[in-house]
C-alpha cells in the first residue's frame, strides 16, 4: 500500500500567501484560454461519478436487480473496515471505488480506493497532514465532500490552514496537482467544510461560503489554474454546486447566503438571483424542467420553488427545514425529509402537499431514487425504502447496518455501496447486492 504526501502547495499559502495577490480577488475567466479545453467527462452506466450521481440529482440509471431488503448476513457481498473518520460518499468508476478519510489524532486526510468486486484496499494516498480545523460541528468531518472523476483524474476538497485545497490524483493514487482555491475562516459557527466538487467540461467547480467572504471557483481539470473565481455574500453556508440544463443553458446552481441563484459555469457571472431560503444550508439544489427547488435552515426554515430563467419568479414556498439533506424532483413531484425525519410529497408545480410520513431518528444523509424506489438512511443507521408514489406513501423496507448513517448511499450496477460506522466510530463500508442468499430455498 502506497502512501503519498501533498501538502507543500497548503503549507507554501501558509507560509508564503501575504506577498502574494489576495487570495479572495476574483478572477475573470480568459476567452483566449478557450483552446485549453480537455474531453468532457465519459461514464458508463455503472458508475457513480461524484455527489448525488451520474444524473447530478440523486437519480440512479437502472440497470440491473437493486435489493430492497439487507442486514448484517443477508445481501452482503463483502464489508470492509475504513481507516479514520468521514461522511463522504462512495465514487465508484469501473472496478473502483474511492473515499475521503481523516484521522483527526494523525491530523490527516486522505483519499482512498477499494476494489469494487471484494472491498480490498488497492491505495492510500494521504494529501494533507496538519493544519486541520480545531472545531467543527459534530455531526461533520474533516473528510464531508465527496470525490469527483473524469475518468482519468480524480478531484478531492479538503479545509486546512484555514484555506480550501483541491487535490487532483490520477487513478493509482499518484498525485498530480494540489491548488489552494482560497481562505477558509469561519468567524461565528466553526462547523467546518461540507462542499463537495463539481465537474463542467474542463472545470471542477469549487464552493466555499463563509462568513469572512466567500466565492464560487473553477479550476482546470489538467493543471489545477484557477480559470475563474467569483465572490459570494460574507455569510456561512455549506451546499454544494450543481450543474443542469435548464432552460436552454447550461447552470451553475446554489442557495444559501439567503439566496438562491444560477450562474454560467463556463465565466462565473450570474445568470439570475432571487431572495429565498436562508443563510445556511446544506442540500445541493435538485431542479426538473426549468424549476428549481431549494431549502434550508438557519435561521429561519423555508422550501422553495423558483422559475429558472431569469426572472426571479418564486412560484411557491413553505415554513418546511430541509436543513442537512438535498431532496429529489421526480415526475412532477418534489420527495424531501426534514431534519426530524419526516417526509413529505409535494405537487412540483405549486407545493401542494400530497403526503407526509415520520420515520424514526433524525436525518442527515439525503435520499437516492433508484428501480422507483427511494432508499433514505437516518443517522442510526437505518435504511428505509420506500415507493416513489406522489398518491400515498407506500412502505417497501427497513433495513438496519451499523450504528451510524451521516453518508449519502450509492447506488450503480445493481449494487449499493454503504458507508457506516459504529457506535466506538469505526468505519465500514458495505457492499449491496443480490446473493444466494435470494434465491428460494428449496
Amino acid at each position: 500500500m502506497r502512501i503519498l504526501f501533498g501538502s507543500l502547495g497548503v503549507l507554501a499559502f501558509v507560509l508564503f500567501g501575504c506577498s502574494g495577490p489576495d487570495p479572495t480577488t476574483e478572477i475573470t475567466a480568459d476567452p483566449s484560454r478557450s483552446g485549453d479545453l480537455i474531453a468532457e467527462p465519459v461514464h458508463d452506466s455503472q458508475d457513480w461519478p461524484w455527489w448525488r450521481g451520474p444524473t447530478r440529482n440523486g437519480i440512479a440509471k437502472a440497470d440491473g436487480v437493486i435489493p430492497v431488503k439487507w442486514s448484517e448476513s443477508e445481501n452482503v457481498v463483502w464489508k470492509v473496515n475504513l481507516p479514520g473518520r468521514g461522511h463522504s460518499s462512495p465514487t465508484v468508476l469501473g472496478n473502483h471505488i474511492f473515499l475521503t478519510t481523516a484521522d483527526k489524532q494523525k491530523q490527516t486526510q486522505s483519499v482512498l480506493c477499494h476494489d469494487r468486486g471484494t472491498g480490498d484496499l488497492l491505495w492510500s494516498t494521504e494529501v494533507n497532514k496538519g493544519g486541520l480545523p480545531r472545531e467543527i460541528h459534530h455531526k461533520n468531518t474533516h473528510a464531508t465532500p465527496s470525490v469527483a472523476t473524469d475518468g482519468e483524474r480524480l478531484f478531492a476538497s479538503f479545509c486546512n490552514h484555514e484555506s480550501i485545497q483541491v487535490t487532483a490524483l490520477d487513478l493509482d493514487g499518484n498525485q498530480l496537482w494540489q491548488e489552494t482555491v482560497g481562505p477558509f475562516k469561519p468567524r461565528s459557527f466553526r462547523y467546518g467544510y461540507a462542499a463537495s466538487p463539481a465537474i463542467y467540461e474542463s472545470y471542477v467547480v469549487i464552493a466555499a461560503d463563509y462568513d469572512g467572504g466567500g466565492y464560487l471557483a473553477a479550476l482546470s481539470r489538467s493543471d489545477g489554474r484557477i480559470a475563474w473565481r467569483k465572490s459570494r455574500p460574507a455569510k456561512l453556508s455549506y451546499s454544494s454546486p450543481a450543474i443542469a440544463n435548464i432552460a436552454g443553458r447550461e447552470q451553475l446552481l446554489i442557495s444559501g447566503c439567503d439566496l438562491v441563484a444560477g450562474f454560467d459555469p463556463n465565466t462565473g457571472d450570474a445568470i439570475w438571483s432571487v431572495d429565498a431560503t436562508t443563510m445556511a444550508t446544506c442540500g445541493t439544489l435538485v431542479w426538473e424542467g426549468d424549476l428549481v427547488f431549494a431549502s434550508g435552515g438557519y435561521p429561519k426554515a423555508e422550501t422553495v420553488c423558483v422559475r429558472a430563467v431569469g426572472s426571479g419568479e418564486i412560484l411557491w414556498r413553505n415554513r418546511t427545514k430541509c436543513y442537512e439533506q438535498s431532496m429529489l424532483a421526480h415526475n412532477g413531484h418534489l420527495y424531501a425529509v426534514d431534519d426530524g425525519g419526516i417526509a413529505f410529497c409535494w405537487k412540483a408545480d405549486d407545493g401542494t402537499q400530497k403526503w407526509r410520513h415520520r420515520f424514526s431518528g433524525p436525518v442527515s444523509s439525503s435520499p437516492v431514487l433508484a428501480n422507483g424506489n427511494i432508499y433514505l438512511t437516518n443517522e442510526r443507521g437505518t435504511t428505509f425504502v420506500f415507493k416513489a408514489n406522489p398518491d400515498e406513501f407506500v412502505s417497501v423496507a427497513e433495513n438496519q447496518l451499523g450504528d451510524e448513517g451521516f453518508a449519502t448511499l450509492t447506488i450503480c450496477g445493481g449494487q449499493i455501496f454503504i458507508r457506516t460506522a459504529t457506535s466506538s466510530g469505526r468505519g465500514i463500508l458495505f457492499c449491496i447486492g443480490k446473493t444466494d442468499d435470494e434465491k428460494p430455498k428449496r
